[in-house]
This record gives C-alpha cells, structure tokens and sequence, in this order.
C-alpha cells in the first residue's frame, strides 16, 4: 500500500510542477505580447511584467480551453500610470484593453534653461580650456 501512495504523490507533484512549467511560460509570452503591443501603440510598458488577472473556461472551435487575463500598467507620456489588460487563449492574443490616446497628453510645463534640442540623449564632453600648465 505505501508504494502506491509514494506513486500517486509523485503524479501529483509532477502534475503541480508541469502546470507551473505551463503557466511560467504563458505569462513569458504575455510578456513579449505586451510589450510588442505598447510598442505598436506608442505606450511605455511599466515594470517589463505582467500579472495574472484572472483564469477562465472558454470555448473555442468546440474545445473547452483556459483563457487567461493578465493586467500590467503603462505610460502614456512618461510621468503617468494607467492600467491595461490582454487576454491569452493558448499562445494567441485574443483580447487587448489599453488606455485611450486620443487625448493629447501634455508634460506638465516647467521652465527650465535646457541646452539646445539634439537626436539623441548624448551630452557633449567639452574639455577644460586649453591653459599652459606645464611644469618647466
């Protein structure tokens, strides 16, 4: 009796560790979705994670499948938060809840002397003047 209890202990450890295994690698893949979809829409995707939301049975092409939702915030214009959603059936994108950017968003106005605008975010070294400090 006790080999069959070691047995079915060890099915059911297995099972627990192949569904983490399982839902690891989905929330990777909501990860990369994510951050490929706030790439597409001009959002900044806030923390580089996402978070499970909720768990759910949906039926599709007449299986019974596992549809997860996941939450994760992100930015508009860099200095806000706003909550967003996707919704995973397998390895697909079946749902997708982001802010409106209709509206424009404004930096909140700060009047600072700033060194003229470049393309990049490169400050240029400027060496100390040129004094003859040379030891005779």
């Amino acid at each position: 009796m006790s080999d069959l209890s070691n047995l079915m202990l060890l099915l059911a450890l297995t099972a627990v560790v192949g569904l983490w295994l399982k839902l690891s690698a989905a929330r990777e893949r909501a990860v990369i979705e994510a951050r490929s979809q706030c790439r597409q829409q001009g959002l900044q995707l806030l923390d580089e994670t996402v978070g499970l939301r909720r768990v759910r049975m949906r039926r599709k092409n007449g299986l019974l499948r596992m549809e997860r939702c996941y939450g994760f915030e992100v930015s508009l214009a860099g200095h806000d938060r706003a909550s967003a959603h996707l919704w995973m059936l397998g390895d697909g994108l079946v749902g997708l809840s982001l802010p409106s950017t209709e509206a424009p968003v404004t930096a909140p106005s700060i009047e600072l002397t700033a060194p003229p605008a470049t393309t990049d975010n490169v400050l240029p070294f400027r060496a100390p003047q040129d004094t003859d400090h040379r030891l005779h």
